[in-house]
């Protein structure tokens, strides 16, 4: 901070900080910000800078994907889901799968995408379907940043991010 940088650059400024520390850190580079200077901030905590970043710079393979708000980053790569939860769940996922929309069962639910709470409920009550469970799912800036950078991967894990990893009983 000496000399009174108009541009600071942070990589990875949370790693192995307490609760307290991140909230004071965030805080600080916000404050920075507000200042009208410039803070570029490095992280593969996506959560964490969900909280923390007004606007995203996004780079792949050295070509830049995204310079764009984190609203607007998430909104354009990756869209919300619906969870239903129901006893007659296998017959709305026939009736689902009958109009064409994806689904998939997830933690007891149906999944389903490109479909919004209301019209899901309409459909389920169009066909008589008790619902216990009704809820969207909104878009992560995780998710939007997988989707978009899913082509500028070198290296990926051989499992599906929405499928963990099996835990043997007893660990």
């Amino acid at each position: 901070m000496l000399g009174d940088p108009g541009v600071l650059m942070f990589d990875e400024p949370v790693n192995g900080l307490d609760p307290a520390g991140i909230l004071w850190i965030r805080d600080f580079m916000r404050s920075l910000a507000s200042q009208g200077r410039t803070v570029l901030v490095s992280s593969h905590l996506m959560s964490e800078m969900a909280l923390t970043a007004d606007h995203l710079i996004v780079i792949g393979r050295g070509r830049l994907l995204a310079d764009v708000t984190t609203k607007d980053f998430i909104a354009q790569s990756s869209t919300n889901t619906v969870r239903v939860r129901s006893p007659q769940q296998h017959e709305l996922g026939r009736v689902l799968a009958g109009r064409g929309v994806a689904f998939e069962e997830v933690d007891g639910c149906l999944k389903v995408a490109a479909m919004g709470c209301a019209a899901l409920g309409d459909l389920a009550a169009e066909h008589r379907f008790t619902i216990h469970e009704l809820f969207e799912e909104p878009a992560s800036l995780e998710g939007a940043f997988m989707e978009m950078t899913r082509d500028s991967v070198e290296y990926e894990a051989g499992m599906s991010a929405l499928q963990p990893a099996p835990v043997e009983a007893g660990r």
